[in-house]
């Protein structure tokens, strides 16, 4: 393969924007591939787990596939992460949606924006992350994001990227590794590209 193309991993467990996200990967350059084995994820190069849709559900699906043990693997193996949206939430001890345990990975929950007067939730459209730290593949900007829930208490060495909403939360998260990020890089235009192609090109 040449290293022109990368190829990624799309981590399919039943929750939408599969396609939307392939596309993207596409137009950053890459070879975008869908998988829902788990020693195909453990195999993996480059790994994503993009996701829309309820905590629990998306939580309940990854241990019925097997494909939580698979991401925890490569995840403390450091093979390089990708987490979108539920991506993201996913990697934390629990999630108030559905209350069910996480993947336990970074310390934190998830919880619902509270009700705030003049606080619409979900949070939806376009917002500003701030970097906290240099990272290689989350750059500073604004991005589209759509979420009624994000991460509390995560510790701060974890943060790469902060968004106001009601108070500030991460809105980027990771390790040497592996990274996640709260809003869709596939709708965020160029912004949003050009961080899925550092991700693809991204060799820790």
């Amino acid at each position: 393969m040449s290293p022109r193309t990368p190829e990624i991993a799309l981590v399919d467990f039943g929750m939408g924007n599969l396609r939307s996200v392939a596309r993207a990967f596409e137009h950053a350059g890459a070879r975008p591939r869908v998988v829902e084995d788990p020693d195909e994820v453990r195999g993996a190069d480059r790994a994503v787990l993009p996701g829309v849709g309820a905590f629990g559900d998306c939580m309940r699906t990854l241990r019925a596939r097997g494909l939580d043990e698979a991401l925890c693997e490569r995840f403390r193996a450091g093979r390089p992460y990708l987490g979108l949206c539920l991506g993201l939430h996913a990697l934390f001890e629990w999630g108030e949606e559905g209350g069910v345990a996480g993947l336990g990975l970074l310390s934190g929950r998830v919880e619902r924006f509270p009700e705030t007067p003049g606080l619409r939730v979900p949070h939806m459209g376009w917002n500003e992350v701030e970097l906290e730290r240099p990272h290689p593949v989350v750059g500073p900007g604004y991005y589209y994001f759509v979420h009624a829930y994000r991460p509390v208490g995560a510790e701060r060495s974890a943060e790469i990227g902060t968004t106001e909403y009601g108070g500030r939360f991460a809105s980027a998260v990771g390790t040497e590794t592996a990274v996640a990020v709260q809003f869709h890089p596939e709708k965020s235009q160029r912004t949003g590209l050009a961080l899925l192609e550092r991700f693809s090109r991204w060799s820790p």
